[in-house]
């Protein structure tokens, strides 16, 4: 067992009170959470002293491509469309599964020094990214990626009966790419899985301007409304970016629970626009928040994202009280971890999954202390993550990372980009 005491103790159980006491963990689970007591008797593994610190449930990344760490800054400063297809795609068409399993470790490295336990993933390859984040110790939720290039549904059923009943690190959810790249026949058969599984479905929806004009064009209908004519939300899901969207399409985002999974740095980098987050939050839709990819972002940093989001819902609106900082620091902890289906590792409580992070508050963004939760979402950064835990072990401690050879990690991913960019010149 771990015993962390002499702390400040923020569970997001209830609400955002903060209290003082003590956590113990004992394997992969939250043992106590309370005050302290009498542990003459019992044998730590270690005991940590967190001197004031505040410890919490960890952040979790509601969207991202990790493996896409090979185009960070490879082509920046160009819009969605010409990026993309331009720039991104001829790269990622060289990329082998052991490129996959290399590039995503760098994005583990950055995610654990942003107090995130866990990354809801959309790339290819789900065996190499399994594999690296087992060898990790990293807890990965895999998104289908199917789309008229790329995988099947046949495939998509494999993967989502395999990765499901793989490790305890690993699960795996019904998903394509998007609307503009995958042919209605192929989004009607993941509509069959996700009744025969009843299973939610995720998939990239409204981030442009362009392709929802372009899905009126030949649908008469927005991305919104197609995927629920098609029956793809039946049993829920969530939309990743959900920018333009309009009061009908967050209405059908209500009937059916759909999440939606904000990426405001990628977003304001690419010029897609600004979600419409506050009116989100008025009308109760479920929310989460994820970085996006690192090629696209380029940080995978949850505390940018927590502060754009609101500070951007404040710009849009004209109104600088829009947006409670604490409902967003709820939507990139619990929000994010029930979106992925991790409704263990959502809140601390006695039996729920260790995964958690402590944050210094011994630092100057962080003095004096007057509101804890919201200076996290105002204030706080990277250099406040002392502590990450996934599963119950300790991976990201005082800037050192445990049982991993980062710089193999990063000669490796640097030998991968160096391969595939030298083909592409």
């Amino acid at each position: 067992m771990i015993r962390f005491y002499n702390g400040r103790i923020l569970s997001l159980k209830d609400n955002f009170d903060i209290t003082e006491g003590e956590i113990w963990t004992n394997g992969n689970k939250i043992e106590y959470v309370g005050n302290s007591k009498d542990t003459d008797n019992i044998a730590f593994e270690r005991e940590i002293n967190l001197n004031g610190n505040l410890i919490m449930p960890s952040f979790k990344n509601a969207h991202t491509h990790s493996a896409m760490t090979f185009g960070r800054s490879f082509s920046d400063d160009l819009p969605l469309q010409e990026w993309l297809y331009d720039k991104i795609f001829p790269l990622e068409a060289m990329l082998s599964g052991d490129d996959i399993y290399k590039l995503s470790k760098v994005a583990f490295l950055e995610y654990l020094t942003s107090g995130i336990s866990a990354c809801f993933d959309m790339y290819y390859f789900p065996e190499n990214m399994a594999k690296a984040s087992v060898e990790t110790g990293f807890r990965t939720v895999m998104c289908g990626a199917v789309n008229d290039f790329k995988e099947s549904v046949s495939l998509l059923e494999d993967y989502y009966n395999k990765y499901n009943n793989y490790d305890e690190l690993i699960s795996y959810k019904l998903g394509f790419h998007a609307e503009y790249t995958t042919d209605k026949s192929i989004m009607k058969n993941i509509a069959k899985l996700s009744e025969k599984y009843q299973s939610p479905v995720f998939m990239h929806s409204s981030e442009t301007a362009k392709e929802t004009m372009d899905c009126m064009h030949v649908y008469n209908k927005t991305p919104t409304e197609l995927f629920e004519k098609i029956g793809l939300w039946n049993y829920g899901g969530g939309a990743f970016h959900s920018v333009w969207v309009n009061d009908e399409d967050l209405d059908i985002y209500k009937k059916h629970g759909i999440y939606a999974i904000i990426n405001s740095g990628s977003n304001s980098k690419l010029a897609s626009g600004i979600a419409p987050v506050s009116l989100m939050m008025d009308k109760g839709i479920n929310l989460a928040i994820g970085t996006d990819g690192p090629s696209s972002n380029n940080a995978l940093d949850m505390f940018r994202e927590m502060y754009l989001t609101c500070v951007l819902q404040k710009l849009k609106n004209k109104d600088a009280a829009s947006t409670d900082a604490n409902k967003i620091l709820e939507a990139a902890t619990v929000g994010s971890a029930r979106c992925m289906g991790l409704n263990d590792c959502d809140v601390i409580d006695i039996g729920k999954k260790a995964d958690l992070i402590v944050i210094d508050l011994q630092k100057p963004n962080m003095q004096p202390i007057h509101n804890i939760t919201k200076n996290l979402v105002y204030s706080g950064s990277k250099d406040n993550i002392k502590l990450t835990m996934i599963n119950g072990k300790i991976l990201y401690e005082n800037g050192e990372f445990r049982g991993m050879d980062t710089e193999k990690i990063y000669r490796e991913a640097q030998e991968v980009v160096n391969r595939i960019t030298k083909i592409q010149e």
